[in-house]
């Protein structure tokens, strides 16, 4: 089902900014993107139809006319940030929206440490950037930030950072994640071209909230839910209520900082902004191409609920507070959403009720549920022989692929053979195969088994599929689910009382 035009808003997207850059004051636009310029990953979700490459199609549209600075907190290097949906460090991340820039065809310009610091992590990045090419700028924290505007435009405000040699009258700034420096970048920028003589403008481009849908629409509610760790709220822009008599929905951290933006920009031009709401600053036209807002609905409380049973386990796993777990639920409850609306739930748990009920030796048993195109569900177990799972999708494969349950797609002789490597020479201690190591070797069993040749060919099947499985994932086996394209959840289980959890 499809709720989202992504060509429409492509065309639409790419029109909008133009005008932008084309304005007679404008002799160039630094355009801060927000969110994920690709992989949008979210937006795909909420919005079913939504390109997750649509922001760098729009982009390429424009490749004539722009090039890219990114940006990234050094604080974000020393600690290792991560981001959740590819499981890397934003350090990493960076490399690879290079590389995927460069697949676009669109030029880099520089890489920004923003709020640098001497730090033997940073300057190794620094350094591995510097040797492959790729130009690299040290900005630092801006004094007087936010409250001291005199400060802030002066030669010991931005005046410290150095600027930004660029030429194309399209600059876009992008980062790893939220907190990047994006917008301290483009201030920075706007002071110095400014110094320069030029007239340049300043917009945003974020993809939620989505401020022509009301409040309360659970699309917007998806964004809260994916920010529960940045606590963001969204609400009514009331600066541009005021200006224009209209609703528009934004959210807290864009309105506290708006008033100061407005002011650093009046002060480094001279003249009245433009803006008069934050709002007023961006480009985004996504909610112009929702063509079912019912299909839009549902995708987005089936994120809610996902996004609160992640919340659940990265709570267990120490990694958010018990205040972000509270406002996920609130947002559960403000739809009347309950985590077994999520179909695939249920059948994960019936199933691991039913196999505890039969004997004592399952009590530590894990189970994974998936849910086929067509709707209907599949189980997998975990067993000496693997992890739950690497089970539910062998049964997945043999499901679409129209084989027997019973089969054996994978000789238990190769499984053994694996196992006595991982143990007897490798020295790990967890026997169990993993997702990966079995779809590996089932991969190789395809070279002679024609039954597996036909299950590995159904693989691509299982992309955008749902499963859910009753204690926590391993690191690998949830990225392997993802790379596979299917969307799955836990409950909050570990699957052993080790504190060591790989």
């Amino acid at each position: 089902m499809v709720g989202f035009d992504s060509a429409k808003y492509i065309e639409e997207q790419s029109k909008y900014i133009m005008e932008r850059i084309n304005c007679s004051k404008c002799e160039r636009l630094y355009l801060e993107f927000g969110g994920k310029l690709v992989h949008d990953k979210h937006a795909m979700r909420v919005l079913p139809g939504f390109d997750e490459n649509a922001k760098i199609k729009v982009l390429s549209k424009l490749k004539d006319q722009a090039e890219i600075i990114i940006c990234i907190f050094a604080g974000d290097i020393t600690t290792n940030k991560t981001r959740a949906d590819f499981g890397i460090t934003y350090d990493l991340e960076v490399l690879r929206l290079i590389d995927t820039f460069r697949k676009y065809e669109l030029p880099i310009n520089s890489v920004v440490i923003t709020r640098y610091q001497d730090h033997p992590a940073v300057n190794v990045f620094i350094n591995k950037l510097n040797r492959r090419g790729i130009k690299t700028y040290k900005h630092y924290f801006t004094k007087g930030y936010p409250t001291d505007v005199e400060t802030i435009v002066s030669s010991e405000g931005y005046g410290v950072n150095p600027y930004i040699e660029v030429t194309k009258p399209l600059v876009i700034v992008n980062g790893p994640g939220p907190g990047s420096g994006k917008l301290a970048t483009c201030l920075s920028q706007l002071y110095h071209e400014n110094l320069r003589g030029r007239k340049i403008r300043y917009a945003k481009y974020e993809t939620f909230p989505i401020w022509n849908l009301p409040l309360k629409h659970p699309v917007n509610l998806a964004y809260e839910a994916a920010t529960v760790d940045l606590r963001d709220v969204n609400m009514i822009d009331s600066f541009y209520l005021e200006s224009r008599g209209e609703s528009a929905v934004n959210y807290n951290r864009d309105m506290e900082v708006f008033p100061v933006v407005r002011r650093i920009i009046e002060k480094i031009t001279g003249e009245q902004s433009e803006y008069l709401s934050p709002t007023d600053m961006g480009v985004n036209r996504v909610g112009f191409s929702i063509i079912d807002d019912g299909i839009c609905r549902e995708a987005a409380c089936q994120e809610i609920i996902r996004r609160y049973l992640i919340s659940l386990c990265d709570y267990k796993k120490g990694l958010i507070n018990e205040d972000a777990v509270d406002k996920s639920k609130l947002l559960m409850d403000e739809l009347s959403l309950k985590v077994e609306d999520r179909k695939v739930v249920k059948p994960a748990r019936e199933y691991l009720e039913y196999k505890r009920s039969l004997d004592s030796k399952y009590e530590n048993v894990v189970v994974m549920a998936l849910a086929l195109p067509d709707g209907t569900f599949v189980t997998g177990r975990s067993s000496r022989r693997m992890v739950a799972s690497a089970a539910a999708v062998l049964n997945a494969i043999k499901a679409l692929s129209g084989q027997s349950d019973e089969l054996h797609l994978i000789s238990p002789a190769v499984l053994q053979t694996i196992q006595k490597l991982k143990t007897d020479i490798l020295g790990h201690e967890k026997t169990s195969l993993n997702c990966e190591e079995i779809l590996s070797a089932l991969t190789i069993s395809a070279a002679t088994n024609p039954s597996a040749q036909a299950a590995v060919e159904t693989l691509l099947k299982l992309k955008g599929c749902k499963a859910h499985c009753t204690a926590i994932l391993s690191d690998r086996d949830e990225q392997t689910l993802k790379d596979l394209g299917i969307e799955a959840t836990s409950d909050p289980e570990f699957q052993t009382n080790n504190l060591y959890f790989n």
